[in-house]
């Protein structure tokens, strides 16, 4: 499949998006950058990686504003463990980046604060475009544009099809935030309420 290129507007806090994504048979991988206004603005640019299954192989991270840059490493390996090298310079009154990898051990996926595009890997790998759940997820969740890491519990359940793809609700399991998804057909978020649409090609 070819690259396709996405841009998503956010409006609260108000910010874009933009991204280089590819969607092979089992695999996503995509290079994006973001800026936001709130709690500060920023700006941020990522590199995502997945290995077979849309499990999350790679997610590195850089973000900046005003006096401070921050960097995340995040890595799962094949065996399935967890790593991560963070770095901060200057300062943000916001916690530190980076977090405790035995909170989230048995996550498969990353999910970047914020972003509309990490949403897509659980989707993908369990076919919610076709119908199916609710499925519980456990995620590791970045905060943006701190980079803390954390771990988050999520459910995703099948609500309709569409004309050119899906509508998948997201929960979360601990803030009881639920938003249900637009999808396209390739599994990429069209529109996500409360935090971005996708702008026309």
């Amino acid at each position: 499949m070819a690259v396709r290129a996405i841009a998503w507007i956010k409006e609260d806090p108000l910010g874009a998006e933009f991204a280089d994504v590819m969607v092979e048979p089992r695999r996503l991988t995509a290079t994006g950058t973001a800026i936001g206004s709130a709690p500060v603005g920023y700006r941020l640019d990522y590199k995502l990686e997945t290995l077979s299954n849309f499990v999350t192989s790679g997610l590195l991270v850089t973000s900046r504003g005003d006096g401070w840059s921050r960097r995340l490493d995040l890595r799962r390996t094949m065996a399935g463990k967890w790593r991560i090298r963070a770095s901060e310079k200057g300062f943000l009154a916001l916690p530190g980046p980076g977090g405790d990898v035995t909170d989230f051990s048995d996550a498969l996926d990353c999910d970047l604060g914020l972003s509309p595009l990490t949403n897509s890997m659980p989707v993908l790998r369990h076919d919610l475009l076709h119908g199916g759940g609710p499925l519980d997820y456990l995620m590791a969740w970045v905060s943006v544009p701190d980079l803390s890491v954390h771990a988050s519990r999520q459910r995703y359940t099948f609500v309709r099809s569409t004309s050119k793809g899906a509508v998948v609700r997201y929960e979360s399991l601990e803030s009881k935030f639920k938003a249900d998804i637009t999808f396209d057909a390739d599994g990429l978020v069209v529109d996500y309420p409360g935090i971005g649409r996708r702008l026309p090609s």
